[in-house]
């Protein structure tokens, strides 16, 4: 090979790596998180926190973002609950993507405050399958697995009339691909055994779902039913 063909050929394959590289590697999503750790974090002096972590996830290593925003102050809401004390249609849970907060409401006043994490982009709203967005809006618990690999599951109503709308019109737009497909399958979960530290700094490891910490997953799941309101904002 002469020395132009060479050089050639060693330009074309760095223009392809760099393509690859653009578009992003595929992560399997399967993969268990390994060696997570914080290399930096600050804060604004209000309240509002920069975190930047690591982590393994298969052969890849994700350096992630996190940008959370100034949560309310609450006091401990430790007091025992008896489920069978709830009237479950007075019952709701408030998800806040930006402050990273699940709150349970009874007949209009918080009762619990549990911290959550979402998609690795959780300013997004969920707009087609494989987007890793949590969508955003009003919905309903439509099933309850209590035998989830995420400890439990309980999921939710989407995709509702108002997510087929949007969805609708952004692909008559030509905005997402002609081929996209809307999803499904997003709840409210726990995380596998030992992650707890996923929630407490905030890591966007779901695929669009809500996680909760293991213990505060237990305890919601327990407290409301099928058909509980949930209310998803950004």
């Amino acid at each position: 090979m002469s020395l132009i063909r060479f050089i050639s050929a060693l330009l074309l394959c760095m223009c392809i790596a760099k393509g690859s590289l653009a578009q992003g590697l595929k992560v399997d999503e399967s993969a268990p998180v390994k060696n997570l750790k914080v290399i930096s974090e600050e804060s604004d002096g209000k309240g509002h926190i920069t975190r930047i972590v690591q982590y393994s996830k298969g052969n890849i290593r994700i350096t992630e973002t996190i940008f959370i925003t100034k949560a309310p102050v609450f006091r401990e809401l430790t007091t025992p609950i008896r489920p069978d004390t709830l009237i479950k249609n007075l019952l709701e849970i408030v998800v806040s993507k930006s402050s990273y907060r699940v709150g349970l409401y009874y007949r209009n006043k918080l009762i619990r405050s549990y911290k959550a994490v979402f998609g690795p982009n959780p300013k997004m709203n969920k707009i087609m399958e494989g987007d890793r967005n949590t969508p955003e809006g009003k919905f309903t618990i439509t099933h309850k697995n209590p035998g989830s690999k995420y400890t439990k599951f309980m999921g939710l109503s989407y995709p509702n009339d108002s997510a087929f709308c949007r969805f609708n019109k952004l692909k008559a737009a030509g905005k997402i691909p002609p081929t996209a497909r809307i999803g499904g399958d997003v709840g409210i979960h726990g995380i596998w055994k030992g992650g707890d530290d996923m929630i407490e700094l905030g890591v966007g490891w779901t695929d669009g779902c809500v996680a909760l910490k293991n213990k505060d997953i237990e305890e919601l799941f327990s407290l409301v039913g099928v058909g509980t309101k949930v209310t998803i904002r950004r």
